[in-house]
């Protein structure tokens, strides 16, 4: 028999971060198998699995295909981790892990609170099993149709903490959320099972309010590790996930660089990328080869209104992006809908030049403007969506230095 067959089996696999997170635990064999319904009895009958876990939306349709299923997982009534042994097929649930360690990471205690879980699927069960069996007074699964659904969210307007185990908001589909925040003023945490993007609409709404809140990502990683043990027999320390957690989050954030007109974004963003070998993506370059015109003559013939929808489109294409350094125009905060797209997957650092070095040839907004109005205007603007200040007034390597210290130190923030 040749080598085993190790993945990630689903439907629609874009997104998924699967595979890095396996080749960081040493199965480099590990792959992507993406399959339609009617293709799973031959693929399961397979000699040759060795691994699998297993995602939306089959992990309760591969469930009779099982010779063994364990406790844990018929009591949840969902699987994400099969094996092949002794000529059959194992079946677990790794979620478990996963999920227990995300609330626990977070900080957060479920015992003798309400949790209210949206989403009735696979993630969901899993989530209402942990939330259970770490004590939760009350849990409640919303759901599309059922008698706790999105029409009377306010009947739960006393939940202490709220986990969304649907896909809404998850990429492609950005930008989207499955409820307002503001229904829950009881709320102490937010648990968001998408790890794509990093910062979902959910979450990006629960920083503003102030209330604490993890990603998917931590149980990814740490349901990921649990399957490998499955995989090949042997323990796996506990300390991998936080050092899979870290990598991936320093290799998958954004740099985003935010500030005034002229300030030294594009070349600080060319040197960051010398130093880090990661790629730029210039915004207004984007506007302007969808425009077919410069900038300038943009502004010339259709005014500033045509350029800042183009500059929006241009936010929302390329905030889903990762790893990327993302250069900006001076005044992409003029708009706030900019900040969650930027924010989503990046963390925004402003660029401070001081104004006499500020140059004006070819910034349409910046020839005969005073400065320091521009300035006194946008300050407050660029605070709003900032992470971090970086002064620009020395040499450009000194400036990209001092951006990747910082993201280095907090990429995972």
């Amino acid at each position: 028999m040749g080598e085993k067959v190790y993945g990630l089996l689903g439907q629609k696999l874009g997104h998924s971060w699967s595979v890095p997170i396996h080749a960081a635990l040493g199965c480099e064999a590990y792959r992507l198998i993406e399959l339609e319904p009617e293709d799973l009895p031959a693929f399961l009958a397979r000699e040759d699995l060795g691994g699998l876990n297993v995602t939306i939306p089959y992990k309760r349709v591969v469930m009779p295909f099982c010779g063994e299923i364990d406790e844990a997982a018929k009591s949840i009534g969902s699987v994400n981790t099969l094996v092949r042994r002794g000529g059959k097929l194992l079946a677990y649930n790794t979620d478990v892990a996963g999920f227990c360690y995300m609330v626990q990471r977070a900080g957060l205690s479920f015992a003798g609170r309400k949790v209210v879980v949206l989403g009735s699927g696979g993630a969901s069960l899993t989530a209402v099993a942990c939330a259970k069996g770490l004590g939760a007074r009350e849990v409640v699964v919303i759901s599309r149709s059922g008698e706790d659904n999105y029409g009377n969210l306010d009947r739960h307007a006393d939940a202490d903490f709220l986990v969304n185990a649907t896909p809404v908001g998850m990429y492609p589909g950005n930008g989207a959320s499955p409820v307002d925040l503001t229904v829950f003023p009881a709320c102490q945490g937010v648990l968001d099972l998408i790890y794509n993007p990093r910062r979902t609409a959910l979450l990006l709404q629960a920083e503003e309010l102030g209330i604490p809140c993890s990603d998917g990502l931590p149980m990814l990683v740490a349901q990921a590790k649990a399957a490998e043990e499955h995989f090949f027999g042997k323990p796996i320390p506990d300390r991998e996930n936080e050092r899979i957690l870290a990598q991936l989050r320093w290799e998958t954030e954004n740099i985003v660089l935010i500030g005034m007109p002229g300030c030294g974004k594009t070349t600080v963003g060319q040197a960051l990328a010398r130093l880090t070998g990661r790629e730029t993506v210039d915004l207004d370059q984007w506007v302007e080869e969808a425009a077919g015109r410069s900038i300038p003559a943009l502004f010339a013939q259709e005014g500033e209104a045509a350029f800042r929808e183009l500059e929006r489109r241009a936010v929302e294409v390329c905030g889903k992006l990762s790893g990327k350094i993302l250069l900006t125009g001076g005044g992409v905060v003029k708009d706030s809908r900019n900040y969650a797209p930027l924010r989503q997957n990046g963390r925004i650092y402003h660029l401070l030049r001081d104004l006499d070095l500020l140059p004006t040839e070819g910034r349409p907004l910046s020839q005969g403007t005073n400065l320091a109005a521009l300035w006194a205007e946008r300050e407050p603007l660029y605070a709003r969506f900032r992470n971090a200040v970086i002064q620009n007034n020395g040499t450009v390597e000194e400036t990209a230095a001092a951006i990747w210290r910082d993201f280095c130190a907090h990429s995972g923030d």
